[in-house]
Order: structure tokens, then C-alpha cells, then sequence
């Protein structure tokens, strides 16, 4: 077996753990730059759904949740969580994490997995740009505005923008790899069949950004709980 499928292996281990709620020994990630999404041709078919998909448009974000206490907790609960030196007021937090949920929820993705994916990415600096010139908080690549968008630049350091096109991308990275979150992260990143970048973005969306809501927490079993 291969090293890049071994880890492959094990971080889906991992991952599986994380989502049943297992314990899992907490451990800061080793710092992981921002990468840099390769291009890839795109089939017409594909191209028309991304642009369309990445189409500006006016709606309002306004997440939705179960409930509105549902709601009022969460954006409580991220906003402080949310790096103040980034995001120091409370109204700018609010529409921030808005823009994340809604975008997140449109392409089908954990907002609270998008909301990790910055925070290594980019670190929710606005006008990040890495090495290899991918910008803004979802360190999107410039080629992509040429392939499915407006073709400025200058657009991915648009909030909006820049958080729809990532999670667009990020949405056909999962559905090409059939739903691997591994292997669409290292697509994501450009360190496909690495574990350090999945790795990464899976202890910050476990550890910081975790989120159960009150309606999760009451289905769930208690602890030692199970069939008689």
C-alpha cells in the first residue's frame, strides 16, 4: 500500500470518528500554507453549471435554521469564535457568517466545515493572497474568473464573491472525487493524496468550529446509551 493511500485510509478513519462524536485526542495541526487549486480543463457542460452557479445575484443571505432560536445561538456562538483582529465589530462578524451559511447551505457543505477551511486557508484575512496568487478568504485562484466568471480579478476580494466562488469549487472538487472529502480537500489545496492539508482542516473544523444545536443534542443518546 502506497504512503499517500495509507493516509488516505487513516484520515477517513479519522473523519468517521469525528463525525459519530467519538473522542478524539485534542492536537493543535502543524501550520499548513495556503495552496493554490491546479487548473483542469472543464467540459462545456460543466463550465455553463459553475458559471451559473457562481452567477452574481441580489438575494439576501439570510441562513436558514430550524428555528429562529436555532439561528440566534449559532451566529452568537461563531461570532465569538471569530478572530476579533479580523473581524472586530460585532455587525460586520454577523454578515460575515451569514455570507458563510448561506453560501455554504446553496452548494451543500457544512457551513462549520467552510467556516475551518478559512480558517487554514486564510486565516478570515479579507485580502490574503499566498505565493501562488490565490486570494481572498477562500484563497480562490485567478483563473478561475477567467473560466466561470467575470473574468475581474479584483472580484475575489468581494466577500460574497470570493466565499460563493470557494464553495462552488469546492462542491465539484467533492463531487469529482465522489463525495471523498480527502481527496477535494488536497484538490482544494493542490496537495491531492496529502494528509496534511485535509488533516488540518479537519482538526479546525472539529475543534474550534464545532456546532450542535439544541434540537441535535436532544435526539442524541446519553452517554453509555444504547440498544436493549
Amino acid at each position: 500500500m502506497n504512503t499517500a493511500r495509507a493516509a488516505a485510509i487513516r484520515w477517513r478513519r479519522t473523519a468517521a470518528q469525528v463525525a459519530l462524536g467519538c473522542a478524539l485526542p485534542l492536537a493543535t495541526p502543524a501550520p499548513v500554507s495556503a495552496g493554490a487549486q491546479q487548473y483542469e480543463p472543464l467540459s462545456d457542460a460543466v463550465r455553463t453549471a459553475l458559471s451559473a452557479a457562481v452567477r452574481a445575484d441580489r438575494t439576501p443571505p439570510e441562513p436558514k435554521f430550524p428555528t429562529p432560536l436555532d439561528r440566534a445561538n449559532w451566529l452568537a456562538a461563531m461570532s465569538e469564535r471569530l478572530p476579533v483582529r479580523h473581524k472586530p465589530d460585532y455587525r460586520s462578524r454577523i454578515e460575515f457568517l451569514k455570507t458563510v451559511h448561506y453560501e455554504a447551505t446553496r452548494a451543500g457543505l457544512d457551513p462549520q466545515l467552510v467556516l475551518a477551511l478559512i480558517t487554514v486557508e486564510s486565516g478570515f484575512k479579507k485580502y490574503a493572497i499566498s505565493s501562488a496568487g490565490a486570494r481572498g478568504y477562500m484563497q480562490v485562484m485567478p483563473f478561475w474568473t477567467r473560466l466561470i466568471g467575470n473574468g475581474d480579478v479584483r472580484t475575489l476580494f468581494d466577500m460574497r464573491t470570493n466565499i460563493r466562488m470557494g464553495c462552488v469549487i469546492l462542491r465539484h472538487y467533492l463531487d469529482l472525487e465522489n463525495g471523498d472529502l480527502f481527496m477535494a480537500l488536497g484538490r482544494y489545496n493542490g496537495s491531492r493524496g496529502r494528509a496534511e492539508y485535509p488533516n488540518a482542516v479537519t482538526a479546525a473544523w472539529k475543534n474550534r468550529w464545532h456546532w450542535a444545536s439544541r434540537a441535535d443534542a436532544a435526539s442524541a443518546p446519553a452517554p453509555g446509551a444504547g440498544p436493549r
